[in-house]
């Protein structure tokens, strides 16, 4: 079945969208999620990421932490480039950090989202105000998950 012809929303209303479907959450440190999806959709701007990927990085983490279900991703006027990053960055239960990566090399724009994301999930600043071993813990992530992606050095 095609999807039917619709104009994506613009940016503004994919930021609202995000803003709403994470607005009771919190990041490890207690901020405000929103934050982290604004650094995100920021850093994929500044490495030259086009509207679909901004939109993207609004909505990296709407499915995985259950603020959108996949269902209400596919109804939402996004170009088809944008809802296959977004389920791209997706982790599903269970699933071995190789899958994950593979299945984000493999999608068209979402190795510059998931740049941006380790970026700010890295950010040594982000990271001091959390617990050495969870500290730890998700600087090792982190390297891990750039190395299969063959982002280090960039």
């Amino acid at each position: 079945m095609t999807e039917p012809d619709r104009t994506p929303l613009p940016l503004t209303a994919v930021e609202a969208l995000a803003r709403t479907a994470h607005a009771h959450q919190t990041d490890k440190a207690g901020r405000p999620y929103t934050e982290h999806l604004q650094a995100v959709a920021e850093g994929v701007r500044a490495r030259g990421g086009d509207n679909d990927q901004i939109a993207a990085a609004w909505l990296h983490d709407a499915v995985e932490d259950d603020a959108l279900t996949e269902h209400r991703l596919e109804e939402t006027p996004l170009s088809r480039r944008t809802k296959d990053i977004v389920l791209a960055l997706t982790k599903r239960p269970g699933e071995p950090p190789e899958a994950y990566a593979a299945r984000i090399l493999a999608t068209d724009g979402a190795l510059l989202v998931k740049e941006a994301d380790l970026a700010h999930n890295a950010n040594p600043t982000r990271l001091a105000v959390l617990d050495e071993a969870t500290r730890k813990r998700l600087t090792e992530k982190y390297a891990r998950m750039r190395a299969l992606l063959g982002l280090v050095g960039k």
